[in-house]
Parts: C-alpha cells; structure tokens; sequence
C-alpha cells in the first residue's frame, strides 16, 4: 500500500491544508510581533552578566594575574634597589637626570610588560565573545565595559604595590598629595598601556599581528618619550609627535609632580646654579602650571584606545567557517 498516496486524497490531508491557509492568514486588526530592542536585557544588565563572567574568568586564570603581581614585585624591588635614594640627592644636573631615568624605565619596562601580557588574554576572551554574540546573549558595548572593568581593578592593585616600592625605595618626599599624584600617573600610565594591547586585538585578525604592530608604536613612544632625547632638542618637524607619545605625558606628569615646585639649587654645567623648577621648565620644558592638562591628557588616551577597542570588537570579525 502506498501510504503516501493514501495520505494525499484523504480528509486528514485536505483539513491540514485548509488549517495551514487558515493560520498563514493574519487576522484582521493584528500586528507583526515586534520586540523593542534586540537583547532580551538592557545594557546595564548584560553588563552585570558580562562582569560576573569576566570576574571569575580572570580570577580562574592564576598563570595570568599571579605573573603579573610577581613581575611587579621584582620590577619594583630592581629599580627600587638600582635608584635608592636618588629622590634625595639632587645637587647636580647628573642627580636629575638619573631620577629621570628612574621614572622613565619604572613606568616603561613594566607597562610595555602589562601590553604583552594582556593581549593573549584578549583574543582568548574574543573567541568565546563571537559565540555569544552570535547566539544574541549581549552587545559589544557593555561586554568591552566589563571587560575593562575587572581589568582595571586588578591594575589598580598592581599599581599600589609598584607605587608603594618605588615611592619608598627612591626616596621622593613623603606626603600625601604628592603620593597621590605619583600613584595617579603610574595607574594611568598602566591603564593606557593594558588597553592598547586590548585595542591591537581586537583590530587585527590574530595575537602575532597584534604583537608586532605593539613593537613597532612602542618604539616610537620610547624614542620621543622626552628621555632619550628631551622636547627642546627634538627637531621641529618632529617635535610634534613628543605630544603623540603617551610615555612623554606620563613622565612629564611624574617629574613635575614630584620636582616641579623645588626651590633647591642645582649645579648645571655652563649656568651654574639654577633652582629645580626653572631648570625644569627652561631645560626640559616641564611646566607645574601645565599640571592639571597632564592629568587631562591621560584620561584621553586611555579613553582613545578603549573606545578603538570597543569599535574593533564590534564591528570587525576574523572568524573563519
């Protein structure tokens, strides 16, 4: 017998096909069914979801975060012991310099270490984050947000530990404003660092690209960071790119915290003695009064490379079926 022949001139058939008329005809009066927003849960919510998973995710990955606190540590002890007490002897020019020295290879070395750190981490985290993406579990938006969250509470902690060994172990003036300070540019420095590695990431299509590209720009931020070769001596042409040099910000903000309002004399070779701050400003071109800006200037890099991080993610995709 065949079944199928059967089933097509039967009543049964005829009545499913006048029931699949029926239901594929929208009644009179109804509405398409329309949903407000794409994901079941406003962003604040999905940011609540995302953080949770990025904290336990971070704190199940002790090769990541235990390295980073050990590294720390034994940074902070090298330069402390290699620096001691330079904060306190400052009669020669020689003395400035080596103090910023000190501040140059402190927030350089181990933030250039925070940005080759991080990026394994982050393309890791971008491959699980395709999947659930894909599936409309949540945006781009509040994922980065979590994301930089439970990143910068971690750096915060990394940075009052480096901050407390360097401050002490140098030897600069105890007090709290001044402390502060010095913590203040030392985390931002650290933040900015970690988030352009994230950026790199999430702009190229795998870790060795975005490794390479982290060498190359670092680089330049380490040529025209105001050490190797201070701003009044760069050529005009390129006298530009000392202000396109995150690295230049911080150490300006380091230095003219902690020395921009000494009144002590220095020895300098062919001027003779001249107050701190005046050797500062007409030497190295770092102004006190130019402070505030300093602080300024590092919320916008570390909000530049966050916002690039979060449209990379967002918009650009380097799965392969």
């Amino acid at each position: 017998m065949d079944f199928a022949e059967l089933y097509f001139n039967s009543d049964l058939n005829r009545k499913n096909l006048e029931l699949i008329q029926k239901l594929s005809n929208s009644e009179a009066g109804s509405h398409d069914l329309f949903f407000s927003t794409k994901y079941s849960q406003p962003l604040f919510v999905q940011f609540l979801a995302c953080y949770w998973k990025q904290y336990w995710s971070y704190w199940r990955n002790p090769q990541y975060n235990v390295i980073r606190f050990f590294m720390t540590t034994v940074i902070g002890l090298i330069f402390g012991v290699i620096f001691w007490n330079k904060g306190t002897t400052m009669y020669k020019e020689q003395d400035l310099t080596n103090l910023l020295g000190a501040m140059y290879a402190a927030v350089l070395f181990l933030g250039g270490t925070n940005t080759s750190a991080v990026q394994s981490v982050v393309a890791i985290e971008r491959t699980v984050f395709y999947r659930e993406r894909a599936a409309g579990m949540f945006s781009a938006l509040p994922y980065a947000f979590a994301q930089v969250s439970v990143e910068t509470s971690y750096i915060a902690v990394q940075t009052f530990l480096y901050s407390l060994l360097l401050y002490s172990m140098i030897g600069f003036e105890w007090g709290a404003t001044k402390f502060m300070w010095f913590y203040y540019y030392v985390f931002m420095c650290f933040v900015y660092f970690t988030f352009y590695g994230m950026m790199l990431v999430a702009l190229t299509p795998s870790y060795q690209i975005a490794a390479i590209l982290m060498s190359f720009f670092l680089s330049f931020w380490n040529l025209f960071s105001g050490f190797l070769i201070p701003r009044m001596l760069i050529p005009v042409w390129w006298r530009w790119y000392y202000w396109g040099s995150p690295v230049a910000w911080t150490i300006y903000g380091l230095v003219t915290s902690q020395l921009g309002d000494k009144t002590e004399h220095v020895l300098v070779p062919d001027h003779g003695d001249m107050p701190i701050k005046d050797y500062l400003k007409v030497a190295l071109g770092y102004d006190s009064d130019f402070l505030g800006y300093v602080a300024l200037a590092h919320v916008g890099w570390a909000l530049l490379f966050f916002v690039v991080f979060v449209y990379g993610i967002k918009v650009l995709n380097f799965q392969r079926r």
